[in-house]
């Protein structure tokens, strides 16, 4: 199951990626996800609108300075300005552009981005179409559908290979369900038997056994994994079959690269997130977050981070993603 893959010539060691994630997967968590064994990271999803404008807020997620290979997602509802960002110098580092076609939020659904690009097929093709013009390896993260029971996983498929996409993910739930709920082998493997190019299945993926049943229910050529990650990263080590290093020495270096990289108070609110997650599953963690919340520096994070990694190791986390 696991194996390397191609994508349009961008040859990945292997076939299991980590999610975009907005207001997690920073150049930090990136790299210590491939340390870890990912074979392709995506950054968190990019407006085409902040980077016309030149926001310096969209530029900064974008920072991927010795990340090889590289891959961006971007959201949007113009076709122009999707090609726009696809052609910018901001992204001409990265060698895959994913476009967000998937995102349930009310906010981004909104404003006729995300998945509600699935109630616009003819949009969504313009989009991918632009966007493919643009030279750029393009590929498309979308939904089973918009709420369940409307089956158009298929259709849409073929509707990103057509216009140009060189992959596809899909995330196994319709956009009501938002993260929660079975997943949809039925519709995953539908996209994969309607498209000749790569299909990455996303969704529920916690552990090698449930890697495998998304693998054998829907023949997909690779897996997604998001929140998973969040509460464990190592998680790509087992999916990958490594072994589990230490992970406090990794942890402090990735609070040191984002104090480093994005400055002293971002880094101590979003450590204190990033150490949270690695409390799932452990006796007194409510008392270990308020701990960790009340943390005014990175060096209060620092110290409340070793205690944790020296008490009893964290179960592995299973249930919904």
């Amino acid at each position: 199951m696991l194996h390397e893959l191609d994508i349009a010539g961008l040859r990945l060691k292997n076939n299991i990626f980590l999610a975009p994630m907005a207001g997690y997967t920073n150049l930090p968590f990136r790299r210590l996800c491939r340390e870890l064994g990912a074979g392709l990271a995506f950054t968190e999803m990019v407006s085409c609108k902040g980077l016309a404008f030149g926001s310096e807020e969209t530029k900064r997620l974008l920072v991927s300075e010795g990340e090889s290979p590289r891959a961006v997602q971007i959201f949007g509802s113009s076709p122009e300005l999707m090609r726009a960002a696809c052609e910018s110098e901001e992204l001409s580092g990265f060698d895959l552009v994913d476009i967000n076609m998937g995102c349930p939020m009310p906010k981004i659904v909104r404003n006729g981005d995300g998945s509600a690009l699935m109630e616009d097929f003819p949009l969504a093709e313009r989009i991918v179409r632009e966007c493919a013009k643009s030279g750029k390896r393009i590929s498309v993260k979308f939904r089973v559908g918009v709420r369940e029971g409307d089956g158009r996983a298929a259709e849409f498929a073929r509707l990103c290979e057509g216009a140009g996409a060189c992959m596809i993910t899909v995330h196994g739930r319709t956009r009501d369900k938002i993260y929660a709920g079975p997943v949809d082998f039925g519709q995953i493997a539908a996209a994969k038997a309607a498209v000749k190019i790569p299909v990455i299945g996303n969704g529920g993926i916690w552990n090698t056994k449930d890697m495998r049943k998304m693998i054998s229910l829907t023949g997909v050529d690779g897996v997604m994994i998001a929140r998973a990650a969040l509460y464990r990263p190592a998680v790509f080590c087992e999916l990958t079959g490594r072994e589990e290093p230490p992970m406090l020495p990794l942890f402090l270096r990735e609070l040191d690269e984002t104090r480093s990289l994005l400055g002293e108070r971002f880094a101590c609110v979003h450590m204190r997130k990033m150490a949270a997650f690695y409390l799932k599953g452990k006796r007194g963690a409510a008392a270990w977050k308020r701990k960790l919340f009340a943390a005014e520096t990175t060096e209060e994070v620092e110290r409340y981070a070793r205690e944790i990694f020296a008490s009893a190791p964290s179960c592995a986390p299973s249930g919904e993603e």
